[in-house]
């Protein structure tokens, strides 16, 4: 099973401060511990929101909206991308992190959808095109 573990911004990561060596290197031994694990597939801190755009659809139309975004509570400040057998192995991962912001954070855990999830809805012709995407992205 897969899953996105998100970091949620706060005030700090929205304003661009950065972590300092301590948290770095915590983040780092944490890292190399999901690696180790075989747990990590990717993962990667994001730059504040208002360095960011927003794509709003509407039809066929397309509205681009530039950041900053209000509500820092519901940003995105960094990601994980977990492979591991279930919700509750990517929760005691978690709860391994070392505190990703200064204050109090929030990290959200959301299982990916794997193509049998889709159903009858997922064709053989569909399948084979996801699976050719995947092995094209992994030579990238």
């Amino acid at each position: 099973m897969r899953f996105m573990v998100i970091v949620k911004a706060d005030k700090d990561s929205e304003a661009g401060v950065m972590p300092d060596e301590k948290l770095m290197t915590e983040m780092g031994k944490y890292n190399e511990e999901l690696v180790k694990a075989g747990v990590l597939l990717a993962g990667e801190g994001l730059h504040p929101s208002s360095k960011g755009v927003r794509v709003r659809f509407s039809g066929t139309s397309r509205t681009v909206i530039d950041g900053p975004f209000a509500e820092t509570k519901e940003l995105v400040a960094g990601f994980w991308l977990f492979q591991v057998k279930s919700k509750e192995e990517a929760i005691e991962w978690v709860k391994r992190c070392p505190n990703p912001m200064l204050g109090e954070s929030e990290i959200e855990i959301r299982q990916v959808f794997e193509m049998e999830d889709f159903g009858e809805a997922m064709t053989p012709e569909l399948r084979a095109q996801e699976e050719r995407l995947r092995e094209a992205t992994a030579k990238n």
